[in-house]
C-alpha cells in the first residue's frame, strides 16, 4: 500500500492515513508508532511504520481507546472483540434500515403502478434529506434579527468573546430546539451531586457512565465530578439535543483532549447533536475539525452570529481563533462568569 513511497514526511503521513499531524504525534508519544529519524532529526514515516499507522487509524476508528489500541497491537484479541461487537451491531442496525428502505421503496412502486402518488414527506425520508434546523428572532444583546442554522452538525462549537452574547444564543437554541436541553454550570454545584443522584437511581445509566469513563481514563483524561457531570447527560436517553455551557469547566488539558476524542467517535456513530460553549484550544482544535463539527461565532460587535468555516482566510476565523486560550489559561479563569 505504502511501498511506491519508501519514506514520507510527517504531513504527508498524516494526509495518506486521513489524521491530523498531532495524532500523529499522539500515537507516537503512547509507543504505538516509532518514525525513524533523517541525519536532521526530522520524522520520516517508512513502509513499516506507515502499516502499523494504519492498523492504529483503524483501531482507533472502531472507538477503541490509545490503551486499548496498544493492547490490541500487543496481541491482546479481548479488546478487539469488544469493538468488533459493537462495529456487527452498528453495521447490523444499517442493514435492518437499508431492508426497510428496500421495502418502501418497493411499496412506493407498487402503489405508482395503480397510480397512487407518495404520500407528503414519504421521497425525503427515503432518501434521507432530512435534517435538523432552527430559527428564530435574536434574542439582546442582538436587535432581533431573524436567525437560521440549517443541517446543523453532529457537533457544534459556539465561541465567541465576554459580551459577544453566545450565552444567551445557546439558551435560545436550547429553549427552540425540539426536546433540547441547556446544561449550564449549575451542574458544578455540591460536587456535581444531582448528577451523583441520577446515578445512583439509575443502573443502566451508571453502566453506561462507568463504562464511558473507563474509555476517558484509558485515552489520558483525569475522573472528577465535573466530568462524570458531563458523562451523565451525555449517557442519559434523552434529550434529542444538548447544548452545554463552557464545557471544558474544571477540565484539565488531558481530559478535555480524550473528551473532545470521544465525542467525535459519538459523532460518527450517530450520537444526538450537540452545542458546546468553549473557549478552549483544547476542545476547539481549528486544524481537527472535521465535516461532521460546524463553528458558530457571536462577533463582537453584535452583529448576527455566522457559521464560520475552520480553515485560515475564512470570513470570521481570525476572530475565532483570536476568542481561543490553551486550557492553562483558560483554567486561570475558570471561576469568571460566562453570563453573555
Amino acid at each position: 500500500m505504502y511501498s511506491s513511497t519508501p519514506c514520507l514526511n510527517a504531513s504527508e503521513a498524516a494526509r495518506r492515513l486521513g489524521v491530523s499531524i498531532k495524532a500523529l504525534r499522539l500515537y507516537e508519544q503512547q509507543g504505538l508508532v516509532t518514525p525513524g529519524r533523517t541525519a536532521a532529526g526530522y520524522r520520516v514515516y517508512g513502509p513499516d511504520v506507515m502499516a502499523r499507522a494504519a492498523e492504529v487509524v483503524a483501531l482507533r476508528a472502531l472507538g477503541l481507546s490509545l490503551a486499548h489500541v496498544g493492547r490490541v497491537l500487543d496481541g491482546d484479541p479481548q479488546s478487539l472483540g469488544t469493538a468488533l461487537a459493537a462495529h456487527e451491531t452498528a453495521l447490523d442496525d444499517e442493514i435492518h434500515e437499508l431492508v426497510r428502505k428496500l421495502d418502501k421503496v418497493r411499496s412506493i412502486r407498487s402503489d405508482l403502478a395503480r397510480g397512487q402518488m407518495p404520500a407528503d414527506g414519504e421521497l425525503p425520508r427515503l432518501l434521507d434529506r432530512t435534517e435538523i434546523s432552527v430559527a428564530f428572532e435574536l434574542p439582546w444583546p442582538w436587535g432581533g434579527e431573524w436567525f437560521e442554522l440549517r443541517d446543523i452538525r453532529p457537533l457544534n462549537y459556539i465561541i465567541g468573546s465576554l459580551g459577544s452574547g453566545k450565552t444567551r444564543l445557546a439558551r435560545r437554541l436550547a429553549e427552540t430546539l425540539p426536546n433540547a436541553v441547556f446544561l449550564g454550570l449549575d451542574r458544578l454545584e455540591d460536587g456535581g451531586a444531582a448528577a451523583v443522584d441520577l446515578l445512583n437511581a439509575d443502573p443502566a445509566l451508571k453502566s453506561r457512565v462507568d463504562r464511558a469513563l473507563g474509555w476517558l481514563v484509558d485515552e489520558g483524561a483525569t475522573e472528577s465530578a465535573a466530568l462524570i457531570t458531563l458523562l451523565v447527560v451525555l449517557e442519559s436517553n434523552g434529550p434529542d439535543v444538548l447544548v452545554v455551557d463552557m464545557i471544558e469547566q474544571d477540565l484539565e488539558q488531558s481530559t478535555q483532549e480524550a473528551l473532545i476524542t470521544h465525542l467525535r467517535h459519538q459523532a460518527r456513530t450517530g450520537g444526538r447533536p450537540i452545542f458546546m460553549l468553549t473557549r478552549s484550544s483544547a476542545i476547539l482544535d481549528l486544524a481537527a475539525i472535521g465535516p461532521d463539527e460546524a463553528v458558530i461565532l457571536c462577533p463582537a460587535n453584535h452583529s448576527p452570529p455566522t457559521r464560520v468555516a475552520p480553515y485560515p482566510g475564512a470570513p470570521g476565523y481570525e476572530a475565532v481563533a483570536t476568542c481561543l486560550a490553551s486550557p492553562e489559561v483558560r483554567a486561570r479563569i475558570a471561576r469568571q462568569p460566562e453570563t453573555t
